[in-house]
């Protein structure tokens, strides 16, 4: 086994888990089967009980482990299946540990960090690196480690241990450190500094590691001088030192690479030349050129509470990119904070309401994704009213779908007091309840989690025609909280549709408006199984009916991209037809900053780097 470590220095942010990701691409893409781990320094066992806000989304994984949001990252560009396993954590290594010393398996020494944690992190990844996660036999050629943080932060310091511990165990031509730092460029002299990046290359020197590849992030390329300067402050040959300069869009990141010959750098130091081939990235290549030439807008509306922090949905918005760029259209997300849509902030902040509801209105689809607690969910109810009445297409995403039904019931079935029990427990018309077997005193793990089976009841329904016209699908899940199945026939007499059950046939996982052009509610997380080249079923539904594609998609599914018409420029790169009115549903086209953090990104679609 081989392993390529990534590191960060001088800030975080950098996009070492993007890095990290694009590394395992390049490998792959040289005939090498790949794997990947994240450790993460938090004492948390894992992310499920982490705030959005603090930490960005949670991703969950087939077995239902809840990770760190890169190992979506990994997942989406190397296409593969990882387990909880994947994702080490401070948490996971003490409480293996500490579970070792209560069964008496120290026999009786003094458990320490070192060395009883160290070879705890040694032995974890060692076992770990050897799972298949292709879905081919045996284990992969090469492991990609991030490691989560900063060089010197004092969390990490038992890894870092452990990590110098273990490239000697392994021994040279078996380990590749890539560091990951910043090279800022100041206003003021507009000269790129490179002193930042010596100082993080002596602190992990110092720590018992020596990098094998810088990646300087900085926002253009780097001067030759400037490589030259740090290969001879940072003992790291000019060859092997990598600009990560700013990219229009994150599909970049492996040309980059590729272009720089890392690749070879890494072939060079685990001794892999004379096995691998020269990289085939040309998928990727149409793809990043594909989504820089799109001009034709699909502006989807993302109504939630953690809207301040895109990476509080970064798999949604993944989804939501992939399918776009499937039907051809730029997509702008209108991040909208589902507060302000409510009554309340048209009294207390009537700017922020009209700017809610300007934004809502002028969306081509609508998109409620999950959530928990009761903060913004009349806003949310009110979307999926507002969606449902005036025709716009809408996918409700975990609680989006719960949101749809309680919707339906206050608005169609007129149960005013129609409510879930999570947000008011004595609700006399309980719509959405607690699962029966859910923990009510326990929240870490404790949820209905990993991949589950849904059912379809009706083979004449757009969600069924989307998948293939198959007879099931296994999702994603992470939700406490389901319909209620007392009232299942109530909302099936009034003319909401139940179209996907799970095996048991009581817990329901798809409803549908058939009248609607779309409107489709989900229990379950289509999102995290998305992938650049194969978009999630239910988003490029949404995509396709928000700029009047989905009638022809619904006809041939498993090519969604037959039904646009298109025409290939000298280059390779996919034309999309343009509409000069405009959008199809009827909208006025016109010139729109995509907004994300804050900040503005020329191709609509934000760089996560």
């Amino acid at each position: 086994m081989k392993y390529v470590l990534v590191t960060g220095g001088v800030v975080s942010g950098l996009g070492k888990g993007v890095t990290a990701s694009s590394i395992g691409v390049v490998l792959k893409a040289c005939g090498l089967r790949v794997t990947s781990i994240k450790i993460d320094p938090y004492l948390n066992t894992d992310a499920g009980t982490m705030s959005p806000f603090e930490h960005g989304e949670v991703f969950v994984l087939d077995d239902g482990g809840e990770v760190d949001l890169d190992l979506g990252n990994y997942e989406r560009f190397l296409d593969i299946k990882l387990t909880c396993d994947n994702n080490i954590t401070t948490g996971k290594i003490y409480q293996s540990v500490i579970n070792k010393e209560r069964r008496g398996d120290y026999l009786g020494k003094t458990v320490q960090v070192v060395p009883h944690i160290t070879d705890a992190i040694q032995e974890w990844i060692e076992r770990v690196a050897v799972i298949p996660v292709d879905g081919k036999e045996g284990p992969a050629d090469v492991c990609v480690i991030e490691l989560g943080g900063t060089i010197g932060d004092i969390e990490s310091m038992p890894f870092i241990e452990a990590l110098g511990q273990f490239s000697y165990r392994v021994g040279p031509g078996n380990f590749c450190l890539v560091h990951v730092s910043l090279v800022p460029v100041l206003s003021v002299v507009g000269e790129q500094k490179t002193k930042p990046t010596q100082h993080s290359v002596r602190g992990l020197r110092g720590l018992g590691l020596t990098p094998n590849i810088l990646a300087c992030r900085s926002t253009k390329v780097l001067n030759e001088n400037v490589k030259e300067k740090l290969s001879q402050f940072c003992h790291v040959p000019a060859s092997n030192i990598i600009t990560l300069n700013d990219v229009t869009n994150i599909w970049h990141i492996p040309l980059l690479l590729r272009d720089q010959k890392a690749h070879d750098a890494i072939l060079k130091v685990l001794n892999l030349q004379g096995v691998a081939r020269e990289p085939d990235l040309d998928e990727w290549t149409n793809r990043a050129k594909l989504c820089d030439s799109l001009h034709d807008p699909v502006r989807i509306a993302m109504v939630g509470k953690y809207t301040g922090l895109s990476d509080s949905y970064l798999s949604v918005w993944k989804a939501l990119l992939h399918a776009s760029v499937a039907c051809r259209k730029k997509l702008v997300v209108d991040w909208v904070p589902s507060t302000d849509l409510e009554d309340t902030t048209a009294k207390e902040a009537p700017d922020a309401y009209k700017a809610a509801w300007n934004l809502l209105k002028g969306a081509d689809g609508i998109l409620v994704p999950g959530g928990f607690g009761d903060r913004g969910v009349q806003g949310k109810i009110l979307a999926a009213k507002y969606a449902r009445e005036k025709n716009v297409p809408y996918l409700g995403i975990c609680l989006g779908m719960q949101i749809a039904v309680i919707e339906f019931a206050r608005s169609v079935m007129n149960l005013q007091d129609a409510n879930s029990t999570e947000f008011d427990p004595d609700t006399r018309t309980p719509c959405v309840v607690f699962m029966p077997e859910g923990s009510k005193t326990h929240m870490g793990a404790t949820m209905r989690l990993g991949s589950r089976r849904t059912y379809f009841e009706v083979t004449d329904c757009k969600a069924a025609k989307l998948y293939g016209n198959v007879s099931y699908v296994d999702e994603r899940h992470r939700h406490r909280y389901e319909v209620n199945p007392d009232m299942v026939a109530k909302f099936e007499s009034a003319g909401l549709a139940f179209v996907g059950k799970d095996e048991t046939g009581k817990r329901m996982e798809i409803i549908e408006l058939p009248a609607h052009p779309y409107f489709v509610g989900v229990q379950f997380h289509p999102e995290f199984k998305s992938r650049p080249g194969k978009p999630s079923a239910l988003f490029l539904g949404l995509i396709a009916s928000s700029c009047g594609q989905l009638d022809a998609l619904l006809q041939n599914p498993s090519q969604p991209n037959k039904h646009i018409p298109a025409k290939i420029s000298s280059n390779g790169v996919f034309s999309p037809k343009v509409y000069p009115n405009g959008h199809q549903n009827g909208h006025a086209y016109k010139p729109v900053k995509s907004l994300v953090n804050g900040n503005y990104y020329a191709n609509g679609n934000g760089v996560h780097v």
